[in-house]
């Protein structure tokens, strides 16, 4: 999952491909938002794809 793998469902190669690009940039954003969710924190906003 922390490859931005797909659950379910279904999303074109292209999408898949931006979504992970996305990951890659905000990587340490996420980590510290899964941090905070975990711990019952409200995580910050990041920025959207573009």
């Amino acid at each position: 999952m922390l490859d931005g793998s797909v659950l379910s469902g279904g999303i074109p190669l292209s999408r898949v491909r931006l979504v992970q690009a996305w990951i890659e940039i905000h990587r340490d954003d996420l980590m510290a938002d899964w941090t905070l969710a975990v711990n019952g924190e409200a995580p910050f906003q990041i920025d959207p794809l573009r």
